[in-house]
């Protein structure tokens, strides 16, 4: 870990995975920006925008948070977030077509959801225990954002952007 304290009770453990919730969706939202100009389906590409729209909106919660918590502003780097992100740049760059880059792009995304999803839903748990209701609101409800952009996903996923990967067109050069 790299925090300067151990962590010895629930809130400390709280505090922390907040800090690196933080970085994680600093790091997404940097990232969402770049993903967005590469989608090739408009679709695909106004679903990233807004999904970082909900992203900038979950920093600005979580930081109101921390502030209101007095929990140390330095985020924690989160490594698990910034490996969905290299990998997710390393298999956009060995795609070649547009088409099988959209669906790499969204099943990347969609994951990047589930991880997501999973650190809200435990921050959420921690509060409840903890008693602090309000925080346990505001992370019960990014948990519920990113489950709706995950059904998002899978919708424009199974409808439009996989169909289209199954069978891409290559226009010669």
């Amino acid at each position: 870990m790299e925090t300067n304290s151990t962590i010895t009770i629930l809130r400390q453990l709280l505090d922390d995975d907040i800090r690196r919730l933080i970085s994680a969706e600093a790091e997404l939202a940097n990232s969402l920006v770049v993903w967005s100009k590469k989608a090739g389906a408009l679709p695909l590409k106004m679903l990233l925008q807004e999904y970082n729209q909900q992203t900038e909106s979950h920093i600005e919660k979580l930081n109101a948070y921390a502030a209101a918590e007095q929990i140390n502003a330095i985020s924690i780097a989160n490594r698990v977030m910034k490996a969905y992100i290299d990998e997710t740049d390393d298999k956009l760059a060995a795609c070649s077509l547009s088409d099988v880059r959209d669906a790499s792009l969204l099943a990347s995304v969609q994951s990047i959801c589930h991880f997501k999803i999973s650190m809200y839903g435990t921050a959420a748990t921690f509060a409840n225990l903890l008693d602090l209701k309000e925080a346990a609101k505001v992370f019960h409800e990014a948990e519920s954002n990113e489950k709706g952009m995950d059904e998002r996903l899978s919708f424009l996923a199974e409808d439009h952007i996989n169909k289209k990967a199954k069978s891409p067109v290559a226009l010669p050069l």
